[in-house]
């Protein structure tokens, strides 16, 4: 009777066009890239904060959950889905504004619907001097969402939500929370300082179920003089943890500002190309001697390490002069982008036509272009590749444009652990990973990253068939032993998807108390996304 009830208020509220129950338009929010899926009661689009008000109004007095989501691109955690069957979606797409522009200060206010895309677009447009931080989880990605599941770029500022100032959030009894010193009405100083004064509120609503975040402030990085990009080649896998011991002083000591990737030999093929049935026909893993060929290939080694640099050309130059002279006394080669050379590149491939030869440069230019745009905050959906790896009938017609792991029936899960910088803990944490996915009969996409100055944050791929039960339950039961044997080794992840949430309170921890008393007194119906990251 509840639900019925509130049906009716909302699209009195909304109108019929913005609240559906059909069966077709409830199935985009039923797909995930997971071995499960939720299937909603409805899905309600609200345009502005003082709708999403009226729309958790109307789900407390008639108590009824809510499972609000920006875009629903949450590839590999969760995608578009609730965490529990008969949630009503929040689709928060429609609310597309950027709110506000400093260019001065060089910040944003923007709702949930803005994409990566669009901001990319507008800053370009708009001849502005400054860059987004960017990930790769394609254009069409929520700028609040990844930040409020605590994600990482590429730039300096690929921390995002160290540069966050500012957010504006309903809570469960409809009342909205502006954090920092935007509840002050004269504040002016709102986005450039974000703990404001008082208790610090923002990270409760981060990897969270207490509010409905409705905007927030996002510094931007002023355009710098030069940029380098480096990739670093390491032939063994072993070799690999000299390499992170020699880069972590330069982290910490400010000469590389930017997020540094590490990723494995497949994560690199795999931006390339699908699972190659035809060299592995009936495997769900590649054979060593596969891999290795591939390898081979593609020119790459075990390890490849991405990473950029910013600043004027004094400052480059210096750079790169700490970059080569840390990682001489390792066994890694290193090369050094810069524009110049990506036009000597792409002339090249012009020159060579067609041709083995000019097959593979081409792919290093395309791929050195990729990562040039992405530096500079230009989103690119081509990292999404490694998505299909085991998808029937590989990459769709037209990728990247419009790719959809979810809707295009991807599977993938992903362990994300954080381990301390040191090479001795990657190597840890990359052999229990590679023992695991061998007995589960996968491919192990592995990726490092330094997301800060102390620490790699991992993300371990499991990609499957999701048209093959067997292949399904094989993925689940390797993700399920990765998490907990990451877990038993105290590399706890910075994030989990939603097979995992109930896997976080042991049931006597004072944190998930704590959690559990503030969503009590927020939320104390219950009513916003019960069961993500906490109670309810």
């Amino acid at each position: 009777m509840g639900a019925s009830e509130a049906l009716e208020a909302w699209s009195a509220l909304l109108g019929a066009g913005r609240v559906a129950v059909d069966a077709a338009s409830l199935a985009p929010y039923s797909a995930s890239t997971a071995a499960r899926s939720t299937r909603p009661l409805a899905v309600l689009r609200p345009l502005t904060t003082d709708e999403v008000v009226a729309v958790v109004r109307i789900a407390a007095r008639h108590g009824t959950a809510l499972y609000p989501i920006s875009v629903g691109h949450n590839w590999g955690y969760g995608d578009a889905c609730a965490v529990r069957d008969g949630n009503v979606i929040v689709d928060l797409s429609g609310m597309r504004r950027i709110l506000e522009m400093d260019r001065d200060l060089a910040y944003v206010v923007v709702e949930p619907g803005v994409t990566q895309a669009q901001l990319s677009d507008y800053l370009l447009r708009e001849d502005l001097p400054m860059w987004m931080d960017c990930t790769g989880g394609g254009p069409d990605t929520s700028l609040v969402g990844n930040i409020l599941e605590r994600g990482f770029g590429h730039s300096p500022y690929g921390n995002r939500f160290q540069n966050v100032a500012g957010m504006r959030i309903v809570l469960g009894n409809g009342e909205v929370l502006n954090t920092g010193f935007g509840h002050f009405p004269t504040a002016v100083n709102q986005r450039i300082f974000p703990y404001g004064v008082g208790p610090y509120l923002d990270g409760l609503f981060t990897q969270a179920n207490l509010g409905i975040v409705t905007s927030l402030g996002l510094w931007l990085m002023p355009k710098t003089q030069a940029i380098n990009h480096f990739l670093c080649s390491v032939e063994e896998h072993g070799d690999i943890a000299a390499v992170v011991d020699a880069l972590r002083p330069l982290r910490m000591g400010g000469i590389l500002r930017s997020i540094l990737h590490i990723g494995n030999d497949l994560r690199v093929i795999s931006g390339g190309m699908t699972f190659p049935h035809q060299l592995a026909p009936g495997a769900s893993r590649l054979p060593d001697e596969v891999r290795q060929q591939l390898r081979k290939s593609a020119g790459i080694g075990s390890w490849t390490v991405s990473g950029a640099l910013y600043g004027s050309t004094a400052q480059l130059a210096f750079a790169r002069k700490a970059v080569r002279m840390a990682l001489a006394p390792t066994r890694a080669r290193v090369q050094f982008l810069d524009e110049r050379k990506l036009a000597l590149g792409e002339m090249a491939v012009r020159m060579l036509g067609k041709g083995a030869l000019a097959h593979k440069l081409r792919a290093r230019v395309a791929l050195g272009r990729s990562l040039f745009d992405m530096n500079r905050g230009i989103p690119n959906g081509r990292f999404l590749a490694g998505a299909y790896w085991r998808r029937r009938g590989g990459l769709p017609k037209g990728f990247p444009q419009g790719a959809n792991p979810a809707l295009d029936n991807c599977g993938l899960l992903w362990v994300s652990p954080v381990l301390p910088m040191r090479g001795a803990d990657m190597l840890v944490a990359s052999s229990l990973a590679d023992r695991i996915f061998r007995a589960h009969q996968f491919d192990l996409f592995a990726t490092f990253s330094m997301i800060n100055e102390r620490a790699l944050g991992g993300v371990l791929t499991v990609a499957f068939d999701k048209e093959d039960a067997a292949e399904t339950a094989r993925a689940r039961a390797c993700h399920d032993q990765l998490f907990e044997e990451m877990m038993a080794a105290g590399y706890i992840p910075y994030r989990v998807g939603q097979q995992s949430m109930d896997k976080l309170d042991n049931g006597d921890d004072s944190f998930w108390r704590t959690v559990a008393r503030v969503k009590d007194a927020l939320d104390p119906q219950h009513i916003i996304a019960p069961g993500r990251y906490g109670p309810g």
